[in-house]
């Protein structure tokens, strides 16, 4: 295993796709964990829909006074996989990181220049089969939680599902309790996650 002083995870997005509110649950679920010491933080170039976006979370068992923007995260995680096209996503990416895309393809099918272990998850599918829909654009933020907790191991399910009671109720939190479990069960992982908090 690779102990860490803390998990730096880095969230790359457009503008809509809900990379901050992603981020943010992130956080609450990791304090549900156990962690004691959580940040999330948004960064924003140009603010509009469809632009380029940026979020951050760092984790540990200890307090965290650090709240800077990371720059050198252990994992990443794709909401729009065209964002590959665009932005290199694994930019000060640690060797032995992680990179989670929402993707239908499979972790084979993408190929970084260091041996990063890749996961894929279809988190607009899941989203889309548990209804998490608004105004027509299927919202796969937090489907996609669910993949990162298979992915990483860092989180449990668990601690995600009371997570997002934090931020919906009834219907709307059985929806996306469902979209995060259905990602969390069709996570396809190319390697082995290694990383763990100190």
């Amino acid at each position: 295993m690779t102990k860490r002083k803390y998990i730096q995870v880095r969230w790359h997005g457009r503008g809509g796709q809900g990379a901050v509110t992603a981020a943010m649950i992130l956080a609450e679920a990791a304090f549900e964990e156990g962690y004691q010491g959580v940040t999330a933080a948004p960064f924003f170039g140009a603010e509009r829909r469809g632009a380029p976006v940026i979020a951050t979370n760092r984790f540990s068992w200890k307090p965290i006074r650090t709240y800077s923007l990371v720059v050198q995260p252990d994992i990443v995680v794709v909401l729009d996989e065209t964002l590959l096209e665009v932005v290199d996503v694994a930019a000060g990416l640690q060797p032995d990181g992680l990179v989670l895309i929402n993707s239908a393809k499979s972790p084979e099918d993408f190929r970084f220049q260091e041996p990063f272990t890749v996961a894929t998850t279809n988190a607009s599918a899941c989203a889309k089969e548990a209804g998490l829909i608004v105004s027509g654009a299927v919202i796969s933020n937090t489907a996609i939680l669910g993949g990162f907790a298979k992915a990483s191991g860092l989180v449990s399910l668990e601690s995600l599902e009371r997570a997002l009671a934090h931020h919906f109720k009834g219907d709307a939190l059985e929806r996306n309790r469902q979209g995060a479990r259905l990602a969390f069960e069709r996570t396809a992982i190319l390697g082995e996650c290694r990383l763990e908090c100190a």
